[in-house]
């Protein structure tokens, strides 16, 4: 009887919360699915306090009852990573998948990762979110390259990590569009949905959605909702922006925002971590979705859009363009007139002219992709 392959995927996963834990979950459960004997090591602890700006790294979700995740790595203690390290040089995966990042990550997941190298066995394939970060720090360089150097080869989710990758190694790699985030349950009813939230039902909503950080440009979208309100934008339609994640910046200079352009009235704000259990609830409320990033690589949120089946805008930075092409949504120069401009245009169009588009495109979002990528980049020698 022959062996089942076996894969450890290596990075955040319960009871850690947010995008990559989701990621990593549905990726071990497309690996289950494919009769692989994986694993999920995720930290015991991720960040320490000055790097998480957020409330909770934790969720308040139930946790998954049909993987198996090893609650084992420690990313500041260097004992723990020469025993997580040893644990699974002795274990033998037949392939380590392991998310990269944050270039913190470095000194930690490289140490594993070299370790497991010397039992000459296990192919070791990454998933790069970013290479070069958005927000760089002392260390970057010296913290990545440190890391690359057990890697055997590389996915990344965009032509702009592509690149960075590309100026610091030349292994392997292919690139792969981020999957459909299709963990999250279907399409509720937009009237449903919006009961649940406490949204008037009457209303059309403009969905920003995600950890609030600096780069994603909810500053710009104020200034857009400003120039819509002196346009008498809102005189016509009933149109109103749910910006919808926890700050991970301070949120008072937006709170001020908000005063200064006397904007509340088209601002529904819900500052909280959002629950994957509720997250259907956000994307089926939404008539659109927006990201109007100061820069991008690829965004987890474009995926969450095409598995609910909303149109999206977007601004053009970064991998955004790439993944929206005209007839699934609109793409504005990065600036909020331009923003503005484009929330006009999506409002003198019927939102069902972009379905059809958006249900043929996301077909090529499938996680069949990355997993055949990953298998194809560890049979390479």
């Amino acid at each position: 009887m022959q062996t089942k392959k076996s894969v450890v995927i290596i990075g955040p996963a319960y009871p850690l919360r947010g995008g990559l834990s989701s990621y990593n979950e549905r990726l071990a459960r497309e690996f289950n699915s494919m009769n692989f004997e994986t694993e999920v090591y995720t930290f015991s602890l991720q960040y320490p306090s000055f790097l998480f700006p957020g409330t909770t790294q934790y969720s308040t979700d139930p946790a998954p009852t049909d993987l198996s995740i090893k609650v084992l790595i420690n990313s500041v203690n260097p004992l723990n990573w020469i025993k997580v390290g040893l644990k699974l040089k002795n274990k033998r995966p037949d392939i380590i998948v392991v998310r990269y990042w944050l270039p913190f990550m470095g000194p930690c997941l490289g140490t594993i990762l070299r370790i497991v190298k010397k039992n000459n066995h296990t192919k070791i394939i990454c998933i790069a979110d970013n290479v070069i970060p958005h927000e760089k720090r002392i260390g970057d360089v010296h913290f990545t390259n440190y890391f690359l150097k057990p890697i055997d080869a590389f996915i990344t989710m965009s032509e702009k990590v592509m690149a960075d990758l590309k100026q610091l190694t030349q292994k392997p790699s292919k690139q792969v569009v981020h999957p459909l985030y299709d963990n999250f349950g279907n399409t509720l009813n937009t009237i449903e949905a919006k009961t649940h939230l406490g949204i008037d039902t009457s209303l059309q909503i403009v969905l920003f959605f995600g950890f609030i950080r600096k780069y994603k440009g909810l500053d710009w979208l104020l200034e857009a909702i400003h120039i819509l309100k002196d346009q008498h934008f809102f005189e016509q339609h009933s149109v109103r922006f749910l910006i919808a994640g926890e700050f991970y910046d301070s949120s008072q200079p937006y709170l001020d925002q908000i005063e200064q352009l006397k904007i509340n009235d088209y601002i529904i704000l819900k500052n909280e971590f959002i629950a994957d259990s509720e997250v259907k609830y956000y994307l089926s409320a939404a008539d659109c979705v927006i990201q109007p990033y100061k820069n991008a690589t690829q965004s987890g949120v474009t995926p969450l859009a095409y598995h609910f089946e909303k149109p999206m805008i977007v601004t053009n930075v970064g991998g955004l363009p790439a993944l929206v092409p005209e007839s699934v949504g609109l793409i504005a120069e990065a600036n909020p007139a331009s923003l503005a401009e484009n929330i006009k245009l999506f409002f003198t169009k019927d939102p069902a002219n972009y379905i059809e588009a958006i249900q043929q495109e996301k077909k090529k979002y499938s996680w069949q992709n990355i997993t055949s990528a990953i298998l194809s980049l560890a049979n390479t020698n």
